[in-house]
């Protein structure tokens, strides 16, 4: 990071590393919101053995979580205009930390569906309030930079998921075996995620405000301190002004209704390409990798052993990809790298179709050749490496800047929801087309969708680089 981003990137009197600093305490949020998504494959055994779940309630029980991300995604946007930015980040901290402990302790289903929602309500105002409060304290020179560390940290939280799944189930013998205090192994991957909950909820405590919704709240004063402390004293009162500008060409209240296109009464454009955006990053299917990872590897032939160890090497392959990400995409631009991602997503999930399709079901498992077993697992993480250089980042990163600042709240809200929805239809249906039309059927429909977000990045898909959120056109 200090390679990327160095304090002399900056123009006179700006405080670079007090701005990647705060900016790193937000995504801390994206850490928790990827340890909260990958704990959960390490646990479906866990789940079914205690809750006796049948397919179609394990799919739900996988999936609740994401109910209540839609829920937090949506109204993180209005609660983030009301309260702020931080304040909804604070809340976020403490719902992580309430669910971590819920489920790991739940001992009825209804408890732990009623724990994940929770715990989605804090990963869906995370996700959309964390690229928000970097976008709106980092300046355009490297704010894709520090926009695309909130994905390294959500595949750093998905990593140290798979890890310490890995080394818990290993310590235990299996997921369900018993570990420490007469608790079982399962129970204690959800648990973990208590440490990082109180040290996100600590460190925002110390952070400051975002300054564009101080300067939205009216509190001027506030506003050009927290400006001075990012860009020294010369460039905040120019920022302040430039803020106030901005504001002062449409000063009602931020609401829905401003989505709409007056002189149309229809949704805006930039609405419908966020939306896009936002469905079509789930559409190509990559939670099914994070979520049913364990699941996916033991159905064509891998011990859980050796399912969970391919999960932790996905993760770090991940990393690894946010990092060229993190190189590139104020270099480059952001339209590139979701083009390039589209067809390395579409390449890669084609051949994995070809991989499964050559499969035979033995008792119930798909049984692939070790030549076609290679192609299934490398193709899995190419697929899972283009995903990260590109739309998982990206997708994140241009929700939090390209919007105008007016309507940014309520466009988050409506996008980050869309994201959600998406999420949880594509995760509650892995378990019924795997059982339905297999491995095969379910990838073709995830590599479809990987095809047409080649067409919708060239045809609606604007570049934002290089441009000051008061420069965002709706």
């Amino acid at each position: 990071m200090s390679t990327a981003i160095s304090a002399s990137s900056g123009t006179q009197g700006e405080n670079t590393a007090f701005i990647v600093l705060i900016s790193c305490v937000a995504t801390i949020g994206g850490f928790l919101f990827g340890f909260d998504s990958g704990v959960i494959n390490g646990t479906v055994d866990g789940l079914r053995s205690a809750f006796n779940s049948s397919e179609a309630a394990l799919g739900f029980e996988v999936a609740s979580m994401l109910l209540g991300c839609a829920i937090g995604a949506f109204l993180a946007g209005r609660l983030g205009d009301l309260l702020g930015r931080r304040s909804v980040l604070i809340i976020s901290a403490v719902l992580f930390l309430l669910s971590a402990l819920g489920a790991g302790a739940a001992h009825a289903s209804w408890l732990f569906v009623t724990a994940r929602v929770i715990g989605g309500f804090a990963v869906g105002a995370a996700s959309v309030m964390a690229p928000a409060y970097i976008a709106e304290v980092a300046s355009a020179r490297y704010r894709g930079k520090l926009a695309t560390v909130q994905q390294i940290a959500i595949i750093s939280g998905l990593f140290a998921a798979f890890l310490s799944n890995f080394l818990l189930a290993r310590a235990a013998g299996a997921s369900t075996e018993v570990l420490w205090l007469g608790q079982q192994a399962w129970r204690w991957m959800f648990w973990m995620q208590a440490i990082p909950s109180l040290l996100f909820l600590a460190l925002l405590l110390v952070i400051p405000e975002s300054p564009r919704f101080l300067v939205a709240k009216g509190r001027r004063s506030d506003a050009l301190s927290v400006l001075t402390r990012l860009y020294g004293a010369v460039e905040a009162q120019a920022k302040l002004v430039e803020i106030e500008s901005s504001l002062a060409q449409d000063q009602h209240r931020p609401s829905f209704a401003d989505l709409k296109d007056k002189a149309t009464g229809k949704l805006r454009g930039i609405v419908w390409v966020g939306i896009g955006l936002a469905v079509l990053q789930q559409l190509v299917g990559i939670n099914v990798v994070f979520y049913y990872g364990a699941v996916l590897w033991q159905a064509v032939g891998f011990s859980e052993n050796d399912a969970l160890l391919i999960n932790v090497l996905s993760g770090a392959l991940s990393i690894g990809a946010c990092l060229v990400t993190v190189v590139l995409i104020d270099r480059i631009g952001r339209k590139p790298l979701l083009w390039v991602g589209s067809v390395g997503m579409a390449l890669s999930l084609a051949l994995m179709v070809v991989a499964f399709s050559s499969g035979s079901l033995v008792d119930g498992k798909l049984q692939l050749s070790d030549g076609m077993g290679r192609l299934a697992l490398v193709a899995a993480n190419v697929y899972v490496v283009f995903f990260n250089m590109s739309w998982g980042p990206v997708m994140w990163v241009m929700l939090g800047e390209m919007f105008p600042n007016q309507i940014r709240g309520s466009a988050l809200a409506v996008a980050g929801a869309a994201q959600w929805t998406s999420n949880f239809a594509i995760t509650v249906t892995f378990p019924i087309l795997l059982a339905g039309i297999g491995l095969a059927g379910a990838y073709s429909i995830y590599a479809v969708a990987a095809f047409l977000s080649i067409f919708f990045v060239f045809r609606y898909v604007r570049e934002t680089k290089g441009k000051e959120l008061e420069q965002m056109e709706g």
